[in-house]
């Protein structure tokens, strides 16, 4: 019952890559070949004999292929219980099938062609899944292939037990059979629903694994991989470093989305608490880059996690002084993430035999749709990668907009990936762009506002040098904030958050607008002296 020798193998496939080799195989170990049309003439091509189909089932085949396989000594030659059935198989004629190598019509591929639905319709295979599932069912005995990939297993496996294969590779071939057709079935199933107006949304997973724990250490959690799906966020690869829990999946992934469209020419480093980016940087100088996304909120950087656009060189990660003799320079942060490391980078970063070190390239992060399981229901929109309909200035003092629109597009990104309500501060400190300070997840944008204002005004007065009580301090924190932008994820409802900005020194304000008081809040910027940007696009992140 562990071995069972592959005496009789049936192979019908519409994708034919790598089946000559298989085949060759089969043919060496002495097993007969049951094959059907442009499958069977294949095989035969390449100088192998085959045994078409039809001489199994005692008819020809049929009304443009559409009948092949399904039969009663097919269907039987693959269930029958090779104890238990053998006298009656014997009986009725059925001699038994050991191997089935099966993949199916391709539907999926004519339906990302943009085929029509007679094409869709003939591209839906009924003989196949009916093989795959009754060899799948019977896999005591049988074995099932359906993806060529698992060729050079089922070869290594017959040449290393002579011509026989392990019923724990039936088992898992098995599990990989159902698992096929099931897929399949889930296709057509949404594709036809689609066709009739009717709304459906299937999803496959796979790859699962546990997590350290989930968003808190009472609960378990496991990670998942979306099937089909090129980069992944499961694809992450991690370097070095303890397991990662639930919170460490939420936060790596707005680490990367805080980064993922920054311009490929610029150093991006994202420093994500809680799944808001409390720092976040544009530059030509990666060190650099990091040390103003650090400054942007450096007592919530504790314990952070941290992602780059670029791959991470030595003299960056040295600014963590991960082996400093003093304890209390050290860093902490809970995952670096970058597309790649230098070879001195990462043997630095794995001083912290704990530190998570992953590899992953943002900018791969571009799929269409935000999908969102909510108690036992699905939420389904498409992702937020509209950053602006427009730049209109609708008030009296203006900008020039060519020159500020690499702040105004970085400040924009922030926003984006912010809880909402939120607001943002952003600056140009010499050539790099800077969240200067962010108020996030506030039901009250007057208060989002205000921990906006507060914490940049905050960070300008801690990272400079100059003495607290000194007028030079007071001054270059008015110039820097006079030059930053305040930018709003969604419209002003009232003309407060303009009273307030232009209160602490603030000049140009970028919001979507759309607000019934739209007129209110552009008279009272026009009033303040504050120039106004409307941008036509919201962006609420809950």
């Amino acid at each position: 019952m562990e071995l069972i020798p592959i005496k009789s193998a049936l192979i019908s496939i519409s994708d034919k890559t790598g089946i000559i080799e298989l085949a060759k195989i089969l043919k060496d170990i002495g097993c007969q070949i049951i094959s059907t049309g442009g499958t069977g003439k294949k095989i035969t091509e390449a100088g192998i004999d085959i045994t078409e189909i039809s001489a199994i089932t005692g008819n020809p085949e049929a009304f443009g292929g559409r009948m092949k396989t399904i039969s009663f000594n097919i269907e039987s030659a693959l269930l029958f219980d090779r104890e238990k059935d053998k006298e009656e198989a014997q009986s009725l004629g059925i001699a038994p099938i050991d191997l089935v190598v099966c993949n199916l019509y391709p539907f999926q591929k004519v339906l990302e062609q943009g085929a029509d639905f007679e094409t869709l319709i003939e591209n839906i295979d009924i003989g196949g899944p009916t093989m795959i599932r009754a060899a799948a069912k019977n896999f005591k005995y049988v074995t099932v292939v359906t993806n060529p990939s698992d060729y050079a297993l089922l070869i290594e496996e017959l040449q290393t037990h002579n011509g026989a294969i392990s019923y724990e590779t039936r088992k898992r071939l098995m599990t990989k059979a159902f698992n096929h057709t099931a897929d399949y079935d889930a296709l057509i199933a949404s594709t036809m629903d689609k066709e009739n107006s009717e709304n459906s949304y299937r999803l496959q997973f796979e790859k699962g694994y546990d997590l350290r724990y989930g968003e808190n250490s009472h609960q378990s959690a496991q990670f998942y991989k979306q099937k089909g799906v090129k980069n992944s966020l499961f694809d992450l690869e991690i370097l070095h470093g303890k397991a990662l829990s639930f919170n460490n999946i939420l936060d790596i992934n707005g680490a990367l989305e805080t980064i993922k469209n920054s311009p490929k020419e610029v150093h991006a480093c994202s420093v994500i608490k809680h799944s808001n980016p409390c720092g976040f940087c544009e530059g030509p100088q990666q060190l650099d880059v990091l040390k103003r996304a650090w400054s942007g909120d450096p007592i919530s950087a504790f314990g952070s996690i941290i992602a780059f656009n670029q791959e991470l060189e030595l003299a960056t990660v040295e600014f963590f002084q991960l082996n400093n003799k003093d304890r209390s320079q050290r860093k902490f942060v809970e995952v670096v993430i970058a597309p790649d490391f230098s070879e001195e980078a990462l043997a630095y970063l794995q001083f912290h035999k704990n530190l998570r070190i992953l590899k992953f390239d943002a900018s791969q992060l571009n799929h269409a749709k935000d999908i969102r399981y909510l108690n036992g229901s699905l939420l389904v929109q498409d992702t937020d990668d509209v950053l602006y309909e427009k730049l209109d200035i609708v008030t009296r003092q203006s900008i020039d907009l060519e020159q500020d629109k690499k702040l105004i597009e970085f400040g924009l990104r922030a926003i984006q990936n912010i809880k909402s309500n939120s607001i943002a501060i952003v600056r140009d400190d010499d050539g790099y762009q800077q969240l200067l300070g962010m108020g996030a997840g506030q039901p009250n944008r007057l208060v989002a506002t205000q921990l906006a204002i507060e914490k940049a005004t905050n960070n300008l007065k801690s990272g400079h040098q100059l003495s607290p009580s000194t007028e030079a301090l007071e001054e270059f924190t008015k110039n820097n904030i006079v030059k930053s932008y305040l930018i709003s994820d969604a419209f002003f409802p009232f003309a407060d958050n303009v009273e307030l900005a232009a209160k602490h020194g603030i000049r140009k304000i970028i919001q979507p607008g759309g607000s019934i008081r739209d007129k209110e809040v552009i008279d009272a910027c026009n009033e303040l002296g504050v120039t106004m940007i409307f941008t036509g696009t919201r962006h609420f992140k809950h």
